[in-house]
């Protein structure tokens, strides 16, 4: 049918493969059989299709093609020499697990067809090959390998939306604190996070909940210590009409709504003994009821709590309860304070300046030497939250492109220790000798983050006497 096939040998996928595209955006159809007519035939009636076509005689031939190009349905001839359709079928699978692929055969053996259907075929064609019955086979295959690419996407898109805050840190500290996370994410065990305020609790637990199996489920958080016990009850269990002065209509509680997904309860430490009791029945039974309602409803969340204050202390004094203690503290992460993980500072600096800086529109790009030392010297009592703060306010009062010690909160300056009374030229030689360390001495590297050359970096390792 093809003018260039002169024999069997010329009939495989190479010849074939300089006449792979109709269109670029076609969808493939690979046809491997040892028998010249049928390539022949089927390849031409797909080219006639509008499909992009090629064929190859055997195995090998066929995972080449594989290898060089991007294919949707493999039509496959289950009897040839060498390695069988099967076991070509299986190869295929592994490098694309969604190739759509339509065993052929000439024996009409429902065995055969099971076995093929069970290796994770399509469908099944006999020969003779009806070419309706095989168009039709095709175009559907096509569109589930479409309608399956198009789920991927989604759950992608899905995935992006889902995800919780960037997460900034690469010391020590923070990779011990990720990995814990990433650990107890594929669990369901309830789970306490305990640190100052300003540490990012709230980040670490949407990063769980975000890498969980409950992840298409919402995380709903509750500020325990922002609310007055009467107000925190009906926040948690709801309540229905008339259950107290001013409620005119019934309500989802947080619990509820948590269902399926994560309940996060955030300063967990402050909530009244009565509160504690009414939880600890409900994290116990997943049962609750209401307020003013009789109705028993059950709920599947997953808890995980945070806290600044010293649990232990409170259940000594008896201020919280120790079966509750016992049922929020099965895995403890602790993150650490900022003072505590200053090889972070530079990185949690640069974040903030490209997200604020964005946001406000304000082209700020870096920070000068004197005030980045300033910073990373400053204890943050805030924490993460008051290291952003300062940034915002700093690319409000300061002139675009750089951020400078002027433009910092006051504080930072007037706090002992801080800047430790140095020269320009002290804090200078310090910044440098950061950088360096953090580079791992890649003087192209540190020149990079410096915003200087090469030349002038290595007269300043020089000047301060600076040594690897």
């Amino acid at each position: 049918m093809h003018g260039d096939k002169t024999d069997e040998g010329s009939g495989g996928g190479t010849p074939t493969n300089g006449r792979l595209a109709a269109r670029a955006d076609a969808a493939g159809v690979l046809v491997v059989d040892d028998e010249l007519s049928v390539r022949d035939s089927l390849e031409s009636w797909f080219r006639k299709d509008g499909y992009r076509a090629a064929s190859a005689r055997d195995a090998k031939e066929a995972l080449k093609l594989l290898q060089e190009a991007s294919w949707d349905v493999v039509l496959l001839d289950i009897k040839m020499p060498g390695m069988d359709g099967m076991e070509l079928q299986r190869r295929i699978h592994e490098i694309d697990p969604g190739i759509i692929v339509i065993m052929i055969t000439a024996y009409a053996s429902v065995e055969t067809a099971v076995r093929a259907l069970k290796e994770g075929a399509f469908d099944y064609i006999t020969k003779p090959i009806d070419p309706d019955e095989l168009s039709h086979l095709v175009k559907r295959g096509v569109e589930q390998r479409q309608l399956k690419a198009e789920n991927v996407q989604l759950r992608k898109q899905v995935d992006r939306l889902s995800m919780p805050g960037t997460i900034v840190g690469e010391s020590p500290q923070m990779q011990k604190v990720l990995e814990m996370a990433a650990s107890v994410a594929r669990t369901d065990a309830t789970v306490l996070i305990r640190g100052e305020s300003g540490t990012g609790k709230e980040l670490i637990a949407q990063a769980i909940h975000a890498n969980s199996a409950r992840s298409y489920f919402p995380i709903i958080p509750v500020n325990c210590g922002a609310l007055p016990e009467s107000l925190l009850e009906s926040e948690l269990f709801g309540h229905e009409k008339g259950a107290f002065t001013g409620a005119q209509y019934r309500r989802k509680g947080k619990l509820e709504m948590a269902d399926g997904g994560t309940l996060f309860l955030d300063e967990i430490g402050t909530i009244s003994l009565r509160t504690q009791v009414d939880l600890l029945r409900v994290l116990e039974t997943k049962e609750f009821t209401r307020l003013g309602g009789s109705k028993s409803i059950r709920v599947d969340f997953r808890v995980i709590c945070a806290t600044n204050q010293n649990l232990e202390k409170l259940v000594e004094e008896g201020a919280f309860r120790e079966d509750l203690y016992f049922r929020v503290n099965v895995i403890a992460v602790f993150l650490p304070p900022l003072r505590e993980r200053r090889e972070d500072i530079p990185l949690l600096l640069q974040h903030f300046l490209e997200q604020y800086s964005l946001r406000m529109n304000r082209p700020f790009k870096e920070f000068d030497p004197a005030a980045l030392d300033l910073l990373v010297r400053y204890s943050w009592p805030g924490n993460v939250r008051e290291l952003a703060n300062a940034v915002e306010r700093a690319l409000v009062v300061g002139t675009p492109p750089t951020v400078r010690v002027s433009d910092l909160p006051l504080r930072l300056s007037e706090t002992p220790g801080a800047s430790g009374g140095d020269s320009l030229a002290e804090m200078e030689k310090v910044h440098v000798a950061n950088v360096l360390e953090r580079c791992g001495w890649n003087i192209t590297h540190a020149a990079e983050t410096l915003k200087i050359d090469r030349v002038t970096l290595y007269h300043k390792i020089e000047k301060y006497g600076l040594r690897k």
